[in-house]
């Protein structure tokens, strides 16, 4: 008979609540417009120095002065910083990506937080999979970073493993209503002697969430399960603030404003021709046939 899955290595509460902090505090003094390198030079004086942290920090701040990178720093330091945490500011400074280093920093932040206070496996995983499809991170690489983490055991990193082989082929509800309690009390309702190949990883109300969620978008069931079970919750995706496209806009706006006025002027002084006006300026000069 199962007895449960086997738990991973449990987040150090104080080490957690620190990291919280820095990835706030970086957070905030980037959006106030302080060099990253000034933020790693100095932040590390504020972190409690009976955690390992700040000279994680310290660590960082040498690695961005001579590769001008965090991504590899976190790698580096593989012993503190979880595959995941590596794998979202990789994430962030990939050109490629619309996710930035401030979503970045709060899906760290909230995640830190989230494993400060009495943390379960099937919440961080949820946040993990969330992140990684709402800011389309790649199901692939994120998935296996998030299997690594040491919160997970050996059972829950072969669960995360089938759901990277298996999402976008099975819906991802019923990937949790099959491995969850209500999954194996609906199967003894009709055989008692039932008995589940693979032990239960959700509870039975992740169970009748991801039941009634069946065929939806899953973002309807991470919100379900945000609001019943106070799972935590992941940043959305701000729509980008093209300036560039703005501006493109607007000198648009602005020579057909200039165009109007042309007209207009044209038409007071008697020499209005329609045929200038409905070209482009760069065949003004070409005669029709």
């Amino acid at each position: 008979m199962n007895t449960g899955p086997t738990p991973g290595r449990a987040p150090d509460r104080d080490e957690c609540i620190e990291q919280a902090y820095f990835f706030r505090t970086f957070r905030e003094r980037l959006i106030d417009n302080i060099p990253a390198q000034e933020v790693l030079d100095r932040v590390h004086e504020e972190l409690l120095t009976t955690t390992r942290l700040p000279m994680a920090v310290q660590f960082l701040s040498t690695e961005l002065k001579h590769s001008g990178v965090l991504g590899t720093g976190f790698a580096r330091l593989s012993h503190y910083f979880t595959p995941f945490q590596a794998f979202v500011v990789d994430q962030a400074e990939d050109a490629g990506q619309r996710f930035t280093m401030l979503a970045a920093l709060l899906v760290l932040e909230r995640e830190a937080t989230f494993k400060a206070n009495s943390p379960t496996e099937a919440g961080l995983f949820v946040f993990q999979f969330e992140t990684i499809a709402r800011n389309r991170l790649g199901y692939d690489p994120g998935l296996a970073a998030s299997g690594a983490d040491p919160f997970f055991g050996p059972e829950w990193a072969a669960y995360i493993d089938l759901i990277r082989r298996q999402v976008g082929a099975i819906d991802f509800c019923d990937l949790v209503y099959v491995r969850s309690a209500l999954y194996v009390a609906d199967h003894r309702r009709m055989d008692p002697n039932y008995e589940p190949p693979v032990p239960p990883l959700f509870g039975d109300k992740e169970g009748k969430i991801a039941k009634a969620s069946r065929g939806r978008d899953p973002l309807y069931l991470f919100a379900a399960l945000q609001r019943q079970l106070g799972y935590p919750e992941v940043p959305k995706p701000k729509p980008r603030d093209d300036i560039t496209a703005q501006f493109e806009a607007m000198q648009v706006r602005v020579r057909e404003l200039e165009a109007r006025l042309r007209m207009v002027e044209a038409e007071q002084r008697g020499t209005f021709d329609p045929t200038q006006f409905g070209k482009p300026d760069l065949f003004r000069d070409i005669k029709d046939d």
